[in-house]
């Protein structure tokens, strides 16, 4: 794997990573029936678990970064 296809993967799945984290998070939020009882220490883990596992699961494969492109 060339430089620019590490590159390119690394941007692709941080992307990918922080999409996964933004989607957890409103999900974990949406859960709570009021604002002010929402866990923000568990919303922000749970995210972030989610990302890392986004992650590891991106070095299966990425679509967006495949080589030819």
């Amino acid at each position: 794997m060339t430089k620019q296809q590490m590159i390119k993967w690394f941007k692709a799945a941080l992307l990918r990573a922080l999409r996964t984290f933004a989607q957890t998070a409103a999900a974990a939020i949406g859960v709570a029936t009021v604002l002010s009882e929402v866990s923000w220490t568990q919303v922000l883990s749970t995210a972030a678990l989610a990302a890392i596992l986004s992650v590891l699961m991106s070095v299966g494969g990425l679509p967006e970064a495949k080589e030819g492109d």
